[in-house]
């Protein structure tokens, strides 16, 4: 008898939990048809469709940025209206570049190439060509050129301004470092070329129009490499016989590859204004404006970043 009631009490409670099962098993599978239906409808959520027309945008918008770097960058680069000729070689003959240093540094990063050979010891005589792939090499040369080239700007300009504690304690100056001897042993000290009044004053006349977006400095106050540079070549293009507006065509093809950040947004500033690189005044985009450290932040402020590219000469050491 205890045994037959102990099996119908089984059996009962057998009955019992059975529909137990079979209700978890159904809202199992209700969840689960939930959380399929809910990830269904958000990978078809319609804002995260790539549709056709949102493809071409992303196209145009590559496209674009290409085009304005070609304009701004050449790939094949700038010709300009100088020719460098054995200034390279007088360079190290009087020892404003220490040879040895100067191809180290190069050497070292696998870039010493055979133009570079050419430009420190040869002779060359076609037109100088700045790209992306020299630019930082040619910064290095006419940074030499610059400091060591006799010229009143730097002999009478800001630079000798007594406020500033000698014109040795510049970047331009104390941070060459790959001079024989003291680098200041060679400022303002060799005459590689004579310069007449006339190119001596468009020198300094469009000196004082070219900002460089490193600091709020013109060219006729060159306390770094890049303004010594630029200093350099523009003299150099007035020694052999550059027109201003030459000059300062020349003058911005370099700074767009010392600094292509800065002119590939300046680019789209005017771009944005409906004016194309290419009928922008160079003049004008070399100003305070536009090319001083001040000027470049406010157009940056006024546009989305640009692709950041690889500077050429971007950094204020060698």
């Amino acid at each position: 008898m205890g045994n037959e009631n102990q099996n119908k009490a089984t059996e009962t409670a057998s009955h019992i939990r059975e529909p137990k099962k079979s209700m978890i098993l159904s809202i199992s599978v209700l969840v689960s048809a939930a959380v399929l239906s809910g990830a269904l409808v958000y990978t078809t959520d319609p804002r995260t469709v790539s549709t056709p027309q949102d493809a071409s945008v992303v196209d145009s918008h590559t496209a674009r940025v290409a085009s304005r770097e070609e304009e701004v960058l050449p790939s094949n680069g700038v010709l300009l209206p100088v020719t460098w000729g054995d200034l390279g070689a007088k360079l190290v003959s009087v020892g404003a570049i220490d040879a040895d240093a100067f191809m180290a540094v190069y050497s070292q990063r696998g870039e010493f190439s055979g133009e570079y050979k050419e430009l420190l010891f040869g002779n060359t005589t076609g037109k100088m060509r700045v790209t992306k792939d020299n630019a930082g090499y040619l910064l290095n040369l006419l940074w030499a050129l610059g400091l060591a080239n006799k010229n009143p700007i730097l002999e009478n300009g800001e630079m000798a301004d007594p406020r500033y504690g000698g014109a040795g304690n510049f970047a331009s100056t104390g941070g060459w470092t790959i001079a024989r001897g003291d680098p200041m042993e060679h400022y303002s000290r060799h005459k590689f070329f004579a310069l007449t009044d006339e190119e001596q004053a468009l020198v300094r006349t469009v000196s004082r129009g070219i900002y460089r977006p490193c600091c709020g400095n013109s060219t006729h106050f060159p306390d770094c490499n890049h303004g010594m540079a630029m200093l350099g070549l523009l003299e150099l293009m007035a020694s052999q016989g550059a027109s201003e507006e030459e000059m300062y065509q020349a003058a911005l093809a370099v700074n767009s590859y010392w600094f292509p950040d800065t002119y590939l947004a300046i680019a789209q500033h005017f771009e944005n204004r409906g004016t194309n690189w290419s009928e922008v005044s160079a003049k004008e985009v070399l100003g305070s404006a536009y090319s001083s450290a001040s000027g470049y932040q406010r157009i940056r402020a006024e546009i989305e970043t640009p692709q950041i590219q690889d500077g050429g000469g971007g950094g204020c050491g060698v």
